[in-house]
């Protein structure tokens, strides 16, 4: 903090030219050329406030990311191949294309790509896209700032054979703690029949942590998901936050402190448990932790897990865990409280037809996607 300098207040005694100088016994003021820091915004009601603005049409965009430094652009995912990059100004180009080496659509194709923490000195960036047989892959790559993907620097990070087309997940996304982390589901068709979910020598059913750099083998930070198709890690308290797709009754949001993944893997439940309610007889979850939030067929079949959101110009919204369903498109919140049994969950208003995913940038800002083309910012609306 910049202080200037305090003149001390001098006064005379009779006059005299050997009078002792005294001071006020007051402390020096002081002056800072700093504002006070802006207190913290509350916990918003979510309700209103917030529109959409639509900054593009693509190819069933699935994703929205930016570098982690440096480049302003946006990227946005397509999930028949192609990565666009959205400039701030100007036209959006293509940045990696890729749909000779995936396979699409349905569940399948190019589901997110992920930056790599030191991108902006390395170049590198990961992908995870189904392949042509339809087997899960996670693949690095590298582009200068600015410039397009080389897809022949391709160099393979993980496979993972899926033995059905469905329960892909797909998110993968770098940590507080810089490493990779990746979702898959329980390998799909329905009921977990090979019971993938709860088995700790299978990959299936698991959020992963792995070094990308070439690490060994990926360690199972969480089983017993089914499809947890998008997770996100909170920007001011690093919290895990899980959208986990159901399968006939009950969608699941799952949350818990970043620091109790170090604690061993942790168990969600499936197949032993949907949501809070038992499914597979046959299957136990030790230690289960129960969702945060479930909600049932009417309202939706197909939850897309999404962000707290922190940014301040946010108000309805800040604090709280914001989702939607693809099926319904009405964007949701409640207050983002980790481990604890969600309350005051609220419609916002705003909706997205086809609600494929959200996606946050580096300021913080918000992002929806449709599958039927549009990605959307949320900003205020007043």
């Amino acid at each position: 903090m910049a202080l200037s300098a305090a003149t001390l207040v001098i006064a005379a005694c009779g006059g005299g030219d050997d009078a002792e100088p005294t001071t006020t016994g007051q402390p020096p003021p002081q002056r800072s050329d700093e504002p006070p820091p802006e207190p913290e915004p509350t916990t918003g009601d979510g309700t209103g406030g917030v529109k959409l603005t639509e900054i593009g049409g693509f190819e069933q965009p699935l994703y929205v990311t930016q570098p982690p430094h440096g480049d302003d652009a946006l990227y946005v995912v397509e999930q028949a191949g192609r990565v666009m990059r959205v400039p701030a100004e100007g036209e959006p180009e293509v940045f990696l294309d890729l749909s000779g080496e995936v396979s699409c659509c349905g569940e399948q194709g190019l589901l997110s790509i992920a930056f790599a923490p030191d991108h902006r000195r390395s170049g590198l960036l990961y992908a995870s896209f189904t392949n042509p047989d339809g087997d899960s892959r996670i693949v690095e790559y590298r582009a200068k700032e600015g410039d397009e993907a080389d897809p022949s620097s391709a160099r393979e990070v993980l496979a993972i054979d899926q033995p059905y087309p469905n329960h892909n997940g797909g998110l993968i996304l770098f940590g507080p703690d810089d490493a990779l982390y990746a979702g898959f589901g329980d390998g799909g068709s329905a009921g977990d029949p090979e019971r993938n979910a709860q088995d700790p020598s299978s990959l299936l059913g698991k959020l992963l942590r792995l070094d990308p750099t070439g690490g060994g083998r990926p360690l199972i930070a969480a089983l017993g998901l089914r499809n947890p198709w998008r997770f996100s890690f909170d920007r001011d308290t690093d919290d895990l936050w899980i959208g986990d797709v159901g399968q006939s009754s009950l969608e699941e949001i799952d949350a818990v402190r970043f620091g109790s993944l170090d604690d061993g893997p942790l168990n969600f439940g499936w197949s032993a448990f949907e949501g809070t309610e038992r499914f597979n007889a046959d299957q136990e979850a030790q230690g289960q932790i129960p969702p945060v939030l479930t909600y049932g067929r009417d309202r939706g079949c197909s939850v897309t897990g999404g962000y707290v959101v922190r940014d301040p110009r946010l108000q309805s919204l800040y604090g709280r865990y914001l989702y939607g369903d693809y099926c319904e498109g009405e964007l949701r919140s409640f207050p983002a409280r980790a481990g604890r049994r969600a309350t005051d969950d609220v419609a916002l208003g705003p909706q997205v037809p086809g609600l494929s995913s959200f996606g946050e940038d580096r300021a913080g800002h918000l992002y929806a996607t449709s599958i039927e083309g549009a990605v959307y910012r949320l900003d205020p609306s007043d």
